[in-house]
């Protein structure tokens, strides 16, 4: 039996049967009170997200311990590409949970990384790693010291069926351990086997040249501007490893994430152009 939310449905009245437990990952706050309506008895696991944190510059946060962004409630204020209300609805639907559910597992991930990834943040580094595969030279952005983190999304995924299976209750960021960037590119080289050398601009001298944080056409992915994003890619995972997230060394994310986009060429590509990347080495070594 297949439903579209998005179409008002279940409807009051439809047969909806029983189910013990449920994964949500909508975004849409009604959607999310229609689904709690049928399944009154369900343990609810809903795939939040760490944009629903007010305060992206301090490290080691953890749910309980951050300061949350007002809630948005209702579905006409999505704005696509707008990360600030999308945290907002996000918190609007982890309410819903919490007041409605039996019980419930709020989980916010960060930067979700593997096989099948529509944006390619993370996907970036091992494409451009094996292309450098020889050792030349890789713009890398800010310094090796940076904390970031990524989650596999298989290992995300099986984390949540635990959850639901052991109807878990609490909050935790669906994040892995946080790394230096320097080590976790190292590993990504480790996962492609490359040599590539990476060149570390610091922020300043790439918004000089137009590089631009995260992803898109000018983007440098996983790079952040420092330090009022120290927190973003630093929260405490150890309570989610605690509750059960296993996750798997970022070589072999990096590995498979690369297999998966030589087998989908028109996959979604992010991340600034060689021309523009060469450009920003030159001023670099010139400076």
């Amino acid at each position: 039996m297949r439903w579209d939310r998005g179409a008002g449905d279940p409807a009051p009245g439809d047969d909806v049967g029983r189910v013990d437990a449920v994964v949500d990952v909508a975004r849409h706050p009604s959607w999310v009170r229609a689904g709690l309506s049928a399944w009154t008895d369900a343990h609810w696991v809903f795939v939040s997200t760490i944009n629903v944190y007010a305060d992206t510059g301090t490290p080691g946060g953890r749910p309980g311990t951050l300061p949350l962004v007002e809630p948005v409630h209702t579905d006409g204020d999505l704005v696509p590409g707008d990360s600030d209300v999308y945290g907002a609805m996000k918190r609007g639907c982890e309410l819903a949970v919490t007041a409605s559910a039996a019980s419930s597992t709020i989980v916010r991930p960060g930067l979700i990384c593997g096989p099948g990834d529509p944006t390619s943040r993370f996907g970036y580094w091992p494409e451009r790693l094996v292309e450098a595969a020889d050792g030349s030279e890789v713009l890398a952005g800010g310094s090796p010291e940076d904390v970031v983190q990524v989650v596999d999304v298989r290992d995300l995924a099986a984390w949540l069926v635990t959850l639901a299976e052991q109807r878990t209750a609490g909050e935790y960021d669906g994040v892995g351990p946080a790394t230096p960037i320097g080590d976790l590119l190292a590993g990504v080289a480790e996962g492609v086997g490359s040599e590539a050398a990476l060149t570390w601009v610091p922020d300043d001298v790439l918004a000089e040249h137009g590089v631009e944080p995260w992803s898109g056409e000018r983007g440098l992915p996983l790079w952040l501007p420092r330090p009022e994003h120290d927190g973003m890619l630093a929260h405490d995972a150890r309570p989610s490893l605690d509750a059960g997230l296993v996750v798997r060394p970022v070589a072999e994310t990096a590995r498979d994430t690369l297999a998966w986009l030589r087998a989908h060429p028109d996959a979604t590509r992010t991340g600034l152009s060689r021309e523009h990347e060469r450009e920003v080495l030159r001023a670099w070594g010139a400076t």
